[in-house]
């Protein structure tokens, strides 16, 4: 049996962040809709669009819209291309294909802290450093992929402010790889504020402690009883 297709309005659209709800003709409840969702190709979905397409439902029990095509626009008969997401001033993604790999990224943006992780390592018999950035990277890494999955799924959100004590108590080097790698939180202003407000934070310590590491021994050494 083919599946239904139904027809609604599409009453809320977030084109920043690809996403909106429909609401269906047939009062069979508002439906989610993800612009990956969207066959056609001729343009980007926009509120009070007829949009058709078919319902499904996911494993926390939220009604998703699937095969979704706006009305009068055709629909190829082979696939198209995903749709690009725009960035804010209304490029899209192909941008960012002139940014440095992200391996060089993440390399240049860490060579210091590991440095002088391994120079406190070496120095003060205390791999705590290393072992923090390492931890705490992975655990804010599976923390924005969790954030953005409740986000797609419309369910409650893990708070902005949990996220940067994350990336203060050394997981920024994780936030970054997240950013690059899964596009979230990359594009909104303040929180890109705070978040390299952290990084430099941790790289002035670093460049302090590497310039001054002998009278902070002396006085660690002082401190003890």
């Amino acid at each position: 049996m083919a599946p239904i297709q139904r027809r609604g309005t599409l009453v809320v659209w977030k084109d920043d962040r690809g996403f909106g709800f429909i609401e269906p003709d047939d009062n069979s409840g508002r439906a989610f809709l993800h612009i990956s969702a969207v066959c056609s190709p001729q343009r980007r979905p926009q509120e009070g669009d007829i949009i058709l397409y078919q319902l499904s439902t996911d494993q926390d029990g939220k009604l998703r819209a699937l095969n979704a095509a706006i009305a009068g626009l055709s629909v190829p008969d082979t696939p198209s291309k995903p749709i690009q997401q725009p960035n804010r001033t209304g490029s899209t993604r192909a941008a960012s294909t002139t940014r440095l790999p992200l391996w060089l990224e993440v390399t240049l943006l860490s060579a210091l802290p590991l440095i002088g992780s391994v120079h406190f390592l070496g120095t003060m018999a205390n791999p705590m450093p290393l072992m923090l950035y390492g931890v705490m990277s992975l655990i804010t890494l599976i923390a924005y992929s969790e954030d953005k999955s409740r986000a797609e799924a419309h369910r409650w959100r893990i708070s902005e402010k949990n996220l940067h004590l994350l990336e203060l108590t050394g997981g920024w080097i994780g936030g970054f790889i997240a950013q690059r790698q899964i596009r979230h939180k990359n594009r909104k202003t303040t929180y890109q504020v705070v978040f390299w407000a952290i990084v430099l934070l941790h790289l002035t310590f670093w460049v302090i402690w590497l310039a001054n590491v002998g009278d902070f021994r002396d006085a660690l050494m002082e401190s003890r009883p």
